[in-house]
């Protein structure tokens, strides 16, 4: 069969799949975590703008993901301003608080940017928590409004599921163009080698603040769905420990890679909740889990089978290569 033909049906039937399953769902507490799941897509295709592309850590992704989706909540809850004009407005703000991040990644780099971001994140969880005349304290937001367009309510999990399936499609193809523009190879120049990217005529200041920009202006996005979803949001959503998990999706997933954080983002929100039945045993046997993907494929799951495709290539490169390296002295 031609390839071509192959990947069109390959195409057809996982739009199939991906259309069918809030049909598939046993109950709407399943689909509430598919749709959390496509949420959680959009913040993690962020962060691969930040770590994926242009190589540096961050673990500020949850403050930005709290910015927009307190920006959304207070705009309409306080203000009565509609969710279509919270929405980008939730971005912007996000991605505004990128570029006082980004500025400091002109002089931080490695784990000092790292430490950065996370006194970033908890100071950004602080003000939620207690600036109290402004962001409700630590009792959260509740009654947020829904999504309305011309007299239509978005209401049950299934419209949810393929209204966040749009923005999340959306996501993929403004990735996909950057990842392949001008921007995006500078992006990965950055990554590999900052001096040869500077001598060869990319700005370096540029380049890194608007990867920072880009990424918390998904995040922001995606925090204003989530508000709007969840109806009630409080600070302990935002907090460094969501940061770890998104940073985590982004690493499984396949870091640099478009389908990575994709996959990665879908994994550890439903993995986690199938383990549920193990009881006190399910968070440890999810840890041990992650552990053994960062040990045996550090590279994430979607840069495995991008190897021409053959997972036991892989493998058995990866043995040949243990072979043949020299041990080294105790």
């Amino acid at each position: 069969m031609n390839k071509k033909v192959l990947r069109y049906l390959v195409f057809i039937l996982l739009a199939a799949v991906i259309l069918s399953i809030p049909g598939v769902m046993p109950n709407n507490y399943y689909r509430g975590l598919a749709n959390l799941s496509l949420i959680y897509v959009i913040v993690a295709l962020g962060l691969n703008f930040i770590y994926g592309y242009t190589g540096y850590i961050s673990f500020a992704q949850a403050a930005f993901f709290g910015i927009g989706a307190y920006t959304t909540a207070l705009l309409g809850v306080d203000h009565h301003i509609s969710f279509w004009l919270a929405l980008p407005l939730s971005g912007i703000m996000a991605s505004l608080f990128g570029v006082l991040i980004g500025i400091p990644s002109l002089k931080l780099t490695g784990h000092y940017l790292a430490m950065a971001t996370i006194g970033f994140g908890i100071i950004v969880q602080m003000l939620m928590q207690n600036w109290t005349s402004f962001t409700h304290g630590a009792t959260g937001v509740g009654n947020i409004p829904g999504i309305s367009l011309g007299g239509f309510t978005i209401s049950s999990a299934s419209q949810y599921y393929y209204f966040l399936l749009f923005f999340v499609v959306l996501s993929i193809l403004v990735t996909w163009s950057i990842e392949h523009s001008n921007l995006g190879r500078s992006f990965k120049a950055v990554r590999e080698d900052e001096i040869a990217a500077a001598t060869s005529g990319i700005n370096l200041t540029f380049t890194k603040v608007f990867s920072f920009a880009l990424s918390a202006f998904f995040a922001g996005i995606a925090g204003g769905l989530y508000a709007s979803m969840s109806a009630y949001i409080s600070p302990d959503t935002f907090s460094f420990d969501q940061s770890i998990v998104f940073f985590t999706m982004v690493l499984i997933g396949g870091a640099g890679t478009m389908l990575g954080p994709v996959i990665g983002a879908i994994l550890l929100t439903f993995v986690p909740e199938l383990l549920r039945f193990m009881k006190e045993y399910y968070m440890a046997l999810f840890g041990i889990g992650i552990v053994l993907i960062m040990i045996f494929i550090p590279q994430g799951i979607v840069n495995v089978f991008a190897k021409d495709g053959q997972f036991a290539e892989w493998i058995t490169a990866k043995r040949t290569a243990r072979v043949e390296s020299p041990q080294k002295d105790l």
